[in-house]
């Protein structure tokens, strides 16, 4: 037989049982949405965003990240490094840290790839080169082959560098050998001499020239379509960022990002 007792003390039991219940229960619900996700519960990037691209992006990549944080506010894209893809490549190797990798060639993501960091790269962009010179074209460069002369101050890319591979294989298809003055680790630090005067020419994008402006012109290059760069984009596996990583390749690959690589002169890829 129970005794009122025991039935007052099994009731109370039972309470403190239930108000712990929904204490747990509310712990969860009133934590309110996970980083990551807004107050309706969707996804939504926040943090910081670090990204390696290549030279030849810093333009695009600049305005793309403006774009992206108007569109993320609570995203902030770090300053992006720009170097020469193999440049970027070896310090992803060596260790370095970033969300994003977006390269100017498929060899340097595969080197990534390889090395265990990248899993699956996305094409976003296409570019083919051009001879920078100086404003009026002086030296009456007329393609590759007048590049020959051994008048002529003419620096390029290293080869190990995408836009220094593309050159090689036009001078090659041309068979136009040229000694360059100086072999550059980046497309941005050859332009930079034929701005200032200490070359006469340089062998770089066309996106390149079009956002030097006036302060060089472009001279085609007959057939320059057959060394034609595809740039790839990737999260880096140990991305810190993995969430805002995706949404910045999302927004890259979308009709908006598409729309400003366009004006800066980039192809479809």
């Amino acid at each position: 037989m129970i005794t009122a007792p025991l039935r007052r003390a099994a009731a109370i039991a039972m309470l403190v049982g239930a108000f712990g219940l929904a204490g747990c229960t509310g712990s969860t619900t009133d934590a309110g949405p996970s980083a990551g996700t807004d107050a309706s519960g969707s996804d939504e990037p926040t943090g910081e965003l670090t990204i390696f691209a290549a030279a030849s992006l810093s333009g695009a990549f600049d305005e793309l990240a403006a774009q992206f944080e108007a569109q993320h506010p609570e995203v902030d894209v770090l300053p992006i490094s720009y170097d020469g893809s193999s440049v970027l490549a070896t310090q992803l190797i060596e260790g370095a840290s970033a969300d994003v990798f977006a390269s100017a060639d498929a060899r340097n993501m595969t080197k990534v790839a390889d090395a265990g960091l990248a899993a699956e790269a996305e094409d976003f962009a296409t570019n083919t080169m051009t001879i920078a010179v100086a404003p009026g074209n002086p030296g009456d460069i007329d393609g590759l082959g007048a590049l020959t002369d051994d008048e002529l101050i003419v620096v390029m890319c290293a080869a190990e560098v995408p836009c220094g591979a593309a050159a090689h294989t036009l001078l090659d298809a041309a068979s136009a050998t040229v000694t360059p003055a100086s072999e550059e680790q980046n497309v941005t630090a050859v332009l930079a001499k034929v701005k200032s005067g200490e070359a006469d020419a340089g062998l770089v994008y066309r996106t390149d020239v079009a956002a030097a402006g006036d302060a060089v012109d472009a001279v085609d290059i007959e057939g320059a379509e057959a060394a034609t760069n595809v740039y790839p984009l990737t999260a880096l596996t140990d991305a810190a960022n993995p969430g805002a990583a995706a949404a910045f390749i999302a927004f890259v690959l979308s009709d908006a990002g598409q729309s400003v690589l366009r004006d800066f002169g980039f192809g479809a890829p």
